[in-house]
């Protein structure tokens, strides 16, 4: 059974209509006119059971990572959404691809949720939604549950942070109505990845691995993230490979994560390129070890250095918005590593 069931369908002009109407100026964001009578409930199924948006919403809110991006992208401008910390540059709270959205549509910037220490949920009922956007998220059952209280929860599919964008996309966009829309964006982004890649040969068919959360003072253990992971997967819309070893790694586990010892670290003979933070510090670290230096990726100095305090350290974390704002330079990046490792 497909995970949305769309009871009955908006046409397509009077929804683009319904996400416009939220960015003028005489509406409070998020708000939309009604435009038509024929909303009927949309169902979607996920991780917690199954959420039934009974009437059009007008005010939507969206918690956790990215999924503000959705209706912006779909002309819907939220009532609130989480702040932005990893990857802002002016510390405003909102990526630079989420600013030139919300100025395409002459919109103010929502109420930013801090969630620093977990969701807000007072701020989040204090916004008012009629439905609430979390398909990318690691929503628990109790944040689930207090969430549902104020509004219709759209929450992920299978397993915290492992939704990937396309079906991020898929399912906040049934959330909103907007299906069909959903849909549209995700074939226009997969032709903007086509168009990239094809001027980046060298990325196919090369294996990555993205380290993260390494301590340059301790190399004892590896961490990485899993096959589960949407950065990881995302290397396979670049026409690259997933390695064996990851996903060996991750065939026991749905957490996005997994941390090894580095004895283990000839496992990853199959490693051609090594994406992560840390910077030069990190890379003298890896490069020094006399384990994770035998890594091929790691000999052979291919390793992408992704900032983690400018936007293009979120790059590897594919979603809608940051897609185009990102997909050259990081493709650039990985090839010149590619490079490096021939």
């Amino acid at each position: 059974m497909s995970r949305i069931s769309r009871l009955a369908a908006v046409p397509v002009a009077a929804l683009l209509s319904l996400g416009l109407a939220s960015c003028a100026s005489d509406e409070p964001a998020g708000e939309t006119e009604a435009a038509s009578n024929t909303w009927e409930p949309v169902t979607v199924e996920h991780a917690f059971g199954t959420t039934t948006i009974e009437t059009e919403p007008e005010r939507v809110a969206t918690v956790a990572w990215a999924n503000h991006e959705v209706p912006l992208a779909l002309g819907v401008v939220p009532v609130g959404m989480a702040a932005s910390t990893f990857g802002d540059d002016d510390a405003n709270g909102v990526h630079p691809w989420a600013e030139e959205a919300l100025a395409d549509l002459d919109a103010e910037t929502p109420v930013l949720f801090d969630e620093t220490d977990g969701i807000d949920f007072e701020a989040v009922a204090d916004s008012q939604p009629d439905v609430i956007l979390a398909a990318y998220s690691g929503l628990t059952q109790e944040d689930y549950d207090t969430l549902s209280e104020i509004a219709p929860v759209v929450a992920y599919p299978e397993a915290p942070w492992s939704t990937p964008w396309r079906e991020m996309i898929e399912v906040n966009a049934a959330g909103l109505g907007m299906a069909e829309e959903g849909d549209e964006l995700v074939a226009d982004l997969e032709q903007q990845i086509a168009d990239v890649v094809a001027e980046y040969p060298q990325i196919e068919g090369a294996t990555g691995m993205f380290l993260t959360h390494v301590d340059p003072s301790d190399l004892s253990q590896v961490s990485f993230y899993s096959a589960n992971d949407t950065r990881v997967q995302f290397f396979e819309d670049l026409g690259m490979e997933i390695p064996a070893s990851i996903e060996e790694a991750s065939a026991d586990t749905d957490s996005y994560s997994v941390t090894i010892s580095a004895e283990q670290a000839d496992m990853f003979d199959d490693v051609d390129v090594i994406v992560t933070y840390g910077g030069e510090e990190l890379r003298d670290a890896l490069e020094s070890d006399p384990l994770l230096s035998q890594i091929p990726a790691v000999e052979n100095g291919a390793i992408v250095d992704l900032p983690g305090d400018q936007p293009l350290g979120t790059a590897a974390n594919p979603t809608p918005l940051a897609i185009s704002w990102v997909l050259d330079d990081y493709a650039g990046l990985i090839a010149d590593a590619v490079d490096k490792g021939e």
